[in-house]
């Protein structure tokens, strides 16, 4: 038997069928799931949850079979649906009120109408702009970590991994950092919408912040297309396609993609981020695993899909289908909501061995669902790659000994379906000499 990152050996097969009870939407579940995944997998794995009315797909089969199928189970309904759930009439009026306008998400879109606006957004993802802004990121990484090495704790997420990618997508977009703050807020607020646990008092408190981000956005989008620059925004405002009907993205195209690498590069890369410190903090033979990987950059990115693997920041995304349809043995009716657990699909040991074992051997490595798949997968995941091995390596050359400074049953996590994203992470550490 193999240690796993949790400090267990590899766990039996099958699972709790008591917990196919209970719902994804219970804290205790919510923050600890993969026993609820392998029951899920073992014993019903299209299961109905009945408190959020959503079917969860939880075999890597499965998963695969949507993927291949998007017109079927169709992601941009998927979205809508989801999107400020019970509440998204009132929020449209908020927006469009006082937030420049509704922006649907572009990226979202499905096919064929989704391929024109991802080659477009490509155009911001260029092997070009990753490598140019690379040296960008490790010194942000660098200054964020030099505050707090002498001092000898931080909170792994308000002192690392949150600012690390705010101000990261702020160079990106070309914003100040000064506005670091705000995206905090904007970021919690938007990803709240498709969390599926907020009440009609928090709904309201969060259109306030998205029409503010939706205003930001809107203003830096206006001054893109007065004066160029050299930045995501720019490259999304004069991306070109050779096609004489539809050459360029429209200006709604250009707010909801800004707003979507704001928001969606900012919380998913600093819950990444954040599972790697819980990661080696608890588990000091990992840590001396990253370390050895420092010099080898094949190591280290073998370590950083594993990471990615066992540890997903996106435990799934919503999918609606546009008619009848069997999947795992279940007929699912036209318009059934679809909870796509990309965790539980990395999670599955008919694909991956020992799945809660750690493993940056594992000849299967890149099979996990972490971004996704098929016309939808990730557009920015060779940045959130490059960000996370960056991270690793600078943590890694400038502090040691990093422990969690609290017992683990004290980390909050963030009250969301989509995201498993940590709210602190207290640490101590000693400065590497």
């Amino acid at each position: 038997m193999s240690e796993s990152a949790e400090g267990a050996t590899c766990p039996e097969l099958g699972g709790d069928t008591a917990l196919l009870n209970m719902s994804l939407a219970d804290p205790a579940i919510l923050t600890k799931p993969n026993d609820y995944y392998r029951a899920l997998r073992s014993g019903d794995p299209v299961h109905y949850d009945e408190q959020l009315g959503v079917y969860m797909v939880s075999r890597y089969a499965d998963l695969q079979t949507v993927f291949r199928d998007p017109i079927t189970f169709s992601q941009e309904k998927g979205w809508h649906q989801q999107f400020a759930r019970g509440y998204l009439d009132e929020l449209k009026e908020i927006l469009i009120r006082d937030g420049g306008g509704y922006f649907p998400e572009a990226i979202l879109r499905d096919p064929p109408r989704h391929a024109r606006v991802r080659r477009l957004m490509e155009k911001a993802f260029s092997g070009h702009r990753v490598m140019l802004l690379e040296p960008m990121i490790r010194k942000v990484i660098g200054e964020l970590i030099e505050k707090a090495a002498d001092r000898g704790y931080a909170d792994g997420v308000t002192d690392f991994a949150m600012p690390m990618t705010i101000a990261i997508m702020c160079e990106q977009l070309g914003i100040s950092h000064r506005d670091g703050e705000s995206v905090e807020k904007w970021s919690r607020a938007y990803t709240a919408q498709v969390g599926g646990l907020q009440d009609r008092a928090t709904m309201l408190e969060h259109a306030k912040q998205i029409c503010d981000l939706q205003n930001y956005i809107i203003a830096q989008v206006r001054a893109r297309q007065a004066n160029r620059t050299e930045d995501m925004i720019s490259d999304l405002v004069y991306a070109r396609l050779n096609d004489e009907e539809n050459p360029a993205l429209t200006f709604e195209e250009i707010v909801a993609l800004a707003r979507a690498m704001l928001v969606g590069g900012n919380d998913t890369t600093a819950a990444a981020l954040s599972n790697l410190l819980l990661l080696i903090a608890r588990n000091p033979a990992l840590a001396a695993q990253l370390e050895q990987c420092m010099g080898d950059p094949v190591r280290l990115g073998r370590f950083v899909e594993e990471l990615l693997r066992i540890e997903p920041p996106v435990r799934g995304l919503f999918r609606v289908t546009t008619k009848e349809v069997e999947l795992g043995g279940k007929v699912l009716p036209e318009g059934a909501y679809v909870c796509m657990l990309f965790a539980s699909g990395n999670d599955d040991e008919s694909v991956f061995n020992c799945p809660r074992s750690f493993d940056a051997d594992r000849k299967n490595l890149t099979k996990h669902m972490s971004f996704g798949g098929g016309v939808h997968l990730c557009v920015g995941m060779a940045l959130a790659r490059m960000e996370i091995k960056v991270a690793a390596v600078e943590l890694m050359t400038r502090l040691k000994d990093i422990k969690l400074a609290v017992p683990i049953e004290e980390i909050r996590y963030v009250p969301t379906v989509a995201i498993l994203s940590m709210k602190n992470l207290p640490l101590t550490f000693s400065r590497r000499l």
